[in-house]
């Protein structure tokens, strides 16, 4: 789950990460109680969890008069689509040099990796690509509790001391909190030490309950329905609705669908052993994504059951065309209850899906 920046500098704090004294808001009027606090220049920044913001207009700096103003502005827009309901009031740092830092799992060495750059900033990716040898990089065994001196030394080159704290700091956060990515930029220095100046955190889902953190703001609506019922789902963009029973099924049901020209909506694994109330609420979750015109169940029977696969099929009701291809435990009884209520079955998942994509058009 991603952090608003608020949210993860709060955490940086908490590691003795130094960060721009600031305030939080919910509406424009709120800032008329902290007016004694915002003394000189300020930077108004949208808490908004998209990629880019500054570019899209989500960072304004205003000073003493004219904060109110930039804040009701950002409150009266969109980033990228998303309509900002929190701003951050911070102290506008005397930036003397911009640094960039951040921590993420190197999923082929299965530790992590620290990235560094002497320049920071919005334009990190363009440095990154343009300067073969702008970005350092070390990773280690993510068992020791500190990044060891000399890679920190290594990493950070001839900055000053206090950013190699900062970094291994960072270390210390991206550990405690479970994360997969922990960033800074940028990392600044300022005549009274160094600052975080923006911050982004991004936590294990499946370490939420450790972290305390009891809903996933990043799932949809449907997502966090299939959460409660136990199935894996990601909504895709296409309009052929997809159930299985088993990564590998699902997975192979959604390949098949792309070779024939179709493109699949959703991918939804309820599981083994799947009754018949989890396979009506698969159904009807499918069933609910707006594009979907026509749902694919995909589902061989070993511990789960066809019959109970098809009185779930029968019991959502969905007014959407279900083609179902079922195979193994009690499948001839399945097929029976299915076809009493005339429901289309295929026997082989190749002509389930080349009938699903011609019915989606």
């Amino acid at each position: 789950m991603k952090l608003l920046e608020y949210e993860a500098k709060q955490l940086f704090a908490e590691e003795g990460i130094r960060v721009p004294t600031g305030i939080l808001v919910s509406k424009h009027e709120e800032i008329l109680l902290h007016m004694d606090e915002l003394a000189g220049k300020v930077v108004v920044k949208a808490q908004v969890d998209v990629g880019g913001r500054g570019k899209a207009g989500g960072v304004l700096m205003a000073d003493h008069d004219t904060v109110i103003e930039k804040a009701r502005q950002l409150f009266n827009t969109t980033i990228k689509g998303v309509p900002v309901t929190r701003v951050l009031i911070e102290e506008r740092l005397d930036i003397r040099h911009e640094y960039y830092v951040s921590i993420a799992i190197d999923r082929a060495k299965k530790q992590p990796v620290i990235l560094f750059a002497e320049t920071g900033g919005m334009d990190i990716e363009e440095t990154a690509q343009k300067e073969k040898n702008a970005v350092r990089s070390v990773s280690f065994c993510p068992l020791l509790p500190d990044v060891p001196n000399f890679l920190l030394r290594e990493l950070c080159g001839d900055s000053p001391a206090e950013i190699q704290k900062t970094v291994n700091r960072l270390y210390h956060v991206f550990c405690h909190k479970d994360a997969l990515l922990a960033e800074i930029n940028p990392l600044v220095t300022t005549p009274d030490g160094v600052y975080a100046a923006d911050a982004k955190l991004i936590i294990d889902d499946n370490s939420l309950a450790r972290q305390g953190i009891a809903i996933n703001r990043d799932l949809s609506e449907r997502e966090r329905e299939a959460e409660k019922h136990g199935f894996s789902f990601v909504e895709l963009a296409g309009t052929i609705g997809v159930i299985g029973n088993g990564a590998g099924l699902t997975m192979s049901t959604l390949d098949l669908i792309e070779f024939y020209g179709g493109r699949a909506a959703d991918f939804l694994d309820v599981g083994g052993g799947a009754d018949t109330e989890r396979v009506m609420h698969a159904v009807r979750l499918v069933a609910s994504v707006p594009s979907v015109r026509v749902i694919v169940v995909n589902l061989l029977g070993g511990i789960t059951r066809c019959d109970e696969v098809a009185r779930g099929i029968i019991a959502a009701g969905v007014a959407i065309p279900v083609i179902v291809r079922i195979a193994g435990t009690n499948a001839e009884e399945g097929r029976k209850l299915l076809s009493e209520k005339g429901y289309e079955m295929l026997d082989t998942m190749d002509h389930v899906v080349k009938k699903a994509v011609e019915v989606a058009g």
